[in-house]
């Protein structure tokens, strides 16, 4: 098969079939648009897709493939790889199981072998939880270190990406208690690296300006409010603009992310998880999307979770979704010859 950079093959990975998953995938395949950008391959379970279709009262065809050229990819028409067959009415549970955990991850795995094989050109994957996957015996927190394990990256970043702010993150899951120690000049360096190259190379941006956050109050004020700034992080600025990166930093955390949203920055690298996160949400809290960057494929997610507060009832949003499906394709279009 060849891949298209006109339409690309863009793998959808199910999610936990008790989350909002099935529910804001069908929402977002309701959209005659999404068919113009890319070939949309949901990679899950027939009967769940169904279960979502009567619930929305959407009356698409389901077309059950086993190899993505198969597919029609054409509105009104779901094209889906049946990777499980969980033959139990979702809405009725009330979180997930051994089932449906293990369902969850073979998703996402034959999506990725799927990518990896130049199948199809990038994954799109919907919301699952840490609970799920160590129901299902998973050594995995959640889809960053499963993707890293299976395509063997070493050097990966995750960045959420909206049209006014994109930030990514050096430290990840971890307690904040765990954050100062777990910084390093050298993973610093390497995520200023991967946020260029990125920029570049995924979002087509010729010149990218990058800002690094402080830790501290006030970018640690002269080593007034501590010392990681001057220690860690001002070394790892000083050696990227030595590699010829437009970079600056550490800026002060309170001011750095409007100047981003004005912007005066394309990219924010953060120290810890909230750190970015949180004016990250307050800024595109419907229709961000979270990407993996250095991984050898394109993926894309939505920034939330699989939310079974409000799972099967109709009244989840499909925004991100929408937006992750869209950066796939445009991620897909800048990476492949024309």
């Amino acid at each position: 098969m060849k891949l298209s950079s006109k339409r690309p093959y863009i793998g959808i990975s199910m999610g936990d079939p008790v989350g909002i998953g099935p529910e804001i995938l069908v929402k977002a395949l309701n959209y005659s648009k999404v068919y113009t950008l890319c070939k949309p391959l949901i990679i899950g379970d027939s009967q769940v897709i169904q279960q979502a279709l009567k619930l929305l009262k959407f009356r698409h065809n389901i077309h059950i493939i086993t190899d993505p050229d198969q597919g029609k990819y054409k509105f009104n028409t779901l094209d889906i790889m049946n990777i499980s067959n969980i033959n139990i009415d979702c809405s009725s549970l009330l979180g997930p199981t051994f089932e449906t955990g293990t369902a969850m991850q073979d998703y996402i795995i034959k999506g990725i072998d799927l990518a990896l094989t130049n199948r199809i050109s990038g994954i799109v994957t919907c919301p699952i939880t840490k609970t799920a996957l160590k129901l299902a015996g998973s050594q995995f927190h959640g889809h960053t270190e499963l993707l890293a394990h299976r395509t063997k990256t070493k050097d990966y970043a995750m960045m959420l990406s909206g049209k006014k702010l994109k930030v990514i993150l050096v430290t990840i899951h971890i307690p904040l208690s765990q954050v100062v120690p777990s910084l390093t000049t050298e993973d610093i360096i390497g995520k200023i690296k991967l946020t260029h190259t990125s920029l570049k190379n995924r979002f087509n941006i010729k010149a990218p300006k990058i800002a690094v956050a402080g830790l501290n109050p006030h970018a640690g004020e002269a080593s007034m409010f501590g010392p990681e700034e001057e220690d860690i992080i001002a070394p790892a600025v000083r050696h990227s603009k030595k590699k010829g990166i437009n970079v600056k930093g550490p800026l002060p955390p309170d001011t750095v992310f409007y100047q981003a949203v004005m912007g005066r920055y394309d990219a924010v690298v953060c120290m810890y998880h909230d750190q970015g996160l949180i004016p990250f949400k307050l800024t595109h809290f419907k229709d961000g999307v979270n990407t993996t960057l250095g991984l050898p494929i394109i993926r894309t997610s939505v920034d939330h979770g699989t939310a079974y507060d409000i799972a099967w009832q109709g009244i989840a949003d499909h925004s991100s979704l929408t937006q992750a499906i869209k950066m796939a394709a445009f991620q897909a279009k800048n990476l492949m010859p024309q």
